[in-house]
């Protein structure tokens, strides 16, 4: 979710899921008071949160008993299921294919955002007190963004709570609804929203892709989108499509017809970069790639990097850059290793089993009547 902001909110004691070294998670988990500092921790007083967010719940050996409850849930809501598409990207996503914890008091505030390339997500409210919920349907992203634009904050990365009255004035439809305990929330494709504590309260949260030409395509046009105004993405699509050409047996020929397209353009991109560093030269050194290895992406730009490696040695480190970085550091490219996660060879035959999968037609017995 968004970043958080926390006016004039009372003090929680932090509890041990969310102590520093408990468990991974995504960006800032906690936000502590101004005095818990440097004298604070060496005085040994506990410190204390205000939201604390992106509590992992990943560890299935340590939270298993509580993901287990979660397999009860109907199969379009699950956190693992052969219909989710996150779940056949191959990996975790932190929060996004796992489950995060948020722990509010009252007047924490998620503000406005849609979910990473816009997929659905399931949110559901332990307790014991509400969440306000505002959201706006996904027709009227772009009326919003240009709000955000004209009021100088970035709709992707920035901060912003819509005010009603404007929303109204601009003729943007806004739902309103109180999340009680025990209510799940379903967030659909590309919905904004926004979301205030109104008493203290627990939420669970995690992303769903359901299997349509909707929830792809969405994903595809956010995934571009984020690209050209230099935003990462947490889905690396590309790598998400060979995925899901490789596991899943599509039968909706509009989703088949996207991932086909989506698969075509890698391809030709990764030969007509073969062919051109051949040109120059330069040798291809096998990479390959295991199934649950995670998805690159360029150090410099942060776009996703698919098949064709461009290495460089960085501060003792090996660094991977995609072509368009690793030339302005090196037209000639000689300063790089290049790897190669697949043959030419292997991505064809994949493309080419890559089959929709049509229902035969139920044969009925002709007889005399």
């Amino acid at each position: 979710s968004g970043t958080t902001s926390t006016p004039g909110t009372p003090h929680l004691p932090l509890p041990d899921i969310c102590k520093p070294g408990a468990g991974r998670s995504t960006g800032s988990s906690i936000t502590s008071t101004a005095d818990s500092g440097p004298q604070t921790a060496r005085s040994g007083k506990p410190k204390y949160i205000r939201f604390g967010t992106n509590c992992d719940l990943s560890d299935e050996k340590k939270w298993f008993p509580q993901l287990h409850e979660l397999t009860k849930l109907p199969t379009f809501v699950r956190v693992v299921s052969a219909f989710n598409m996150l779940s056949h990207v191959g990996y975790s996503l932190l929060g996004m294919n796992t489950v995060q914890l948020y722990l509010k008091v009252p007047g924490c505030r998620t503000p406005g955002h849609q979910e990473n390339n816009c997929f659905c997500s399931v949110n559901i409210n332990i307790g014991p007190g509400d969440c306000e919920w505002f959201s706006v349907p996904e027709q009227y992203w772009g009326a919003i963004h240009d709000l955000c634009e004209k009021n100088n904050v970035d709709y992707l990365t920035g901060s912003w709570w819509p005010n009603l009255e404007t929303l109204y004035n601009e003729e943007i439809p806004v739902y309103r609804f109180i999340q009680r305990p025990g209510d799940l929330v379903w967030i659909n494709s590309g919905t904004v929203h926004w979301v205030q504590a109104i008493g203290w309260c627990n939420n669970i949260a995690w992303n769903v892709g359901p299997l349509t030409s909707r929830q792809y395509h969405m994903a595809l046009e956010r995934y571009e989108f984020n690209r050209l105004r230099g935003v990462k993405s947490i889905v690396p699509m590309i790598h998400f499509s060979w995925q899901l050409a490789k596991n899943v047996k599509i039968s909706d020929p509009g989703l088949y017809e996207l991932i086909k397209q989506a698969l075509l353009r890698s391809i030709v991109q990764s030969q007509l970069a073969t062919d051109f560093i051949e040109k120059l030269g330069l040798p291809i050194r096998r990479h390959g790639k295991r199934p649950d290895d995670v998805a690159h992406s360029c150090h410099d730009c942060e776009i996703e990097v698919f098949n064709l490696l461009y290495v460089i040695a960085q501060d003792k480190k090996l660094v991977v850059r995609c072509m368009d970085c690793a030339r302005r550091i090196d037209p000639s490219l000689r300063t790089f290793t290049i790897l190669a996660e697949y043959y030419m060879h292997e991505l064809s035959e994949i493309y080419d089993d890559f089959q929709l999968q049509t229902q035969p037609l139920a044969a009925y017995p002709v007889g005399k009547t």
